[in-house]
């Protein structure tokens, strides 16, 4: 069938998937003076349609913090080579972000609120490492994983997160389901904490894994950490861990 101009016009809806090393961002969002990978998607995606187009991100990751797989959506009243755009945006992007997809997807398909999931990994390592130092934290003293493990569990079975939210945070709720929150130990002696959750809060997973620490180190106890879930207040929980070791790992659609 021809295509006639009012379909022409109609906008189309399309994904991209991509990651980032957030080392030299402020995070996602725009910010007015300060370089975020949004600022660098939208610039280059307007360079390549040569038409200025805006992007909608999966969600906010704040300064430092890293992405193996973000997604944004932009609109467009042309039909677009998915596969052309993505060669296209790799060559105009920095080196440290790279599109994996350009995809066409459904007019109502949203970044943010399609996602059913998103799953983020903290990495610490034990011992000098000139190659791992810029995306983990190093420790100088062990940690009782048995007992940091024990103590995430109970993040499953609670809901509210009001005590590993930033303060001062525009939440409208602090309520968020978690699904998986496990410590593993890598080959090397490096541990790696995963959590998956519908909705993560601003600072959450860098308060929740210094909290844990505390907890691998006999600072507080796996009773110690429910009565910090219980209390919702931010002071009672320990300090967040820095940015470079947090990486968003997957969004599940």
């Amino acid at each position: 069938m021809e295509e006639t101009e009012e379909m022409k016009m109609e906008a189309r809806r399309y994904a991209i998937f991509f990651s980032y090393d957030g080392t030299a961002f402020h995070g996602w969002q725009m910010q007015p003076n300060a370089p975020t990978v949004q600022q660098e998607m939208e610039h280059a995606l307007s360079t390549a349609l040569r038409v200025e187009t805006g992007v909608v991100g999966a969600g906010r990751t704040d300064t430092g913090v890293h992405a193996r797989m973000m997604a944004c959506h932009f609109d467009s009243n042309a039909a677009i080579d998915c596969d052309h755009l993505a060669f296209k945006l790799n060559c105009l992007l920095p080196p440290d972000i790279a599109v994996s997809e350009v995809r066409a997807v459904a007019p109502d398909w949203h970044a943010r609120f399609s996602a059913l999931s998103r799953t983020y990994h903290y990495y610490i390592i034990m011992r000098k490492d000139p190659f791992r130092h810029p995306f983990a934290l190093r420790l100088h003293f062990p940690l009782n994983v048995e007992k940091m493990n024990e103590a995430a569990a109970l993040l499953l079975t609670h809901k509210d997160f009001g005590c590993f939210c930033k303060s001062h945070s525009d939440n409208k709720t602090n309520i968020c389901n978690v699904s998986e929150a496990q410590w593993t130990i890598g080959a090397d002696g490096s541990l790696c904490f995963s959590i998956t959750a519908n909705r993560f809060l601003r600072n959450m997973v860098r308060a929740i894994v210094g909290t844990l620490i505390e907890v691998g180190k006999g600072k507080i106890s796996t009773e110690g950490f429910r009565r910090i879930l219980e209390s919702g207040k931010r002071t009672e929980a320990g300090e967040s861990v820095p940015a470079k070791g947090l990486f968003l790992e997957h969004i599940d659609y």
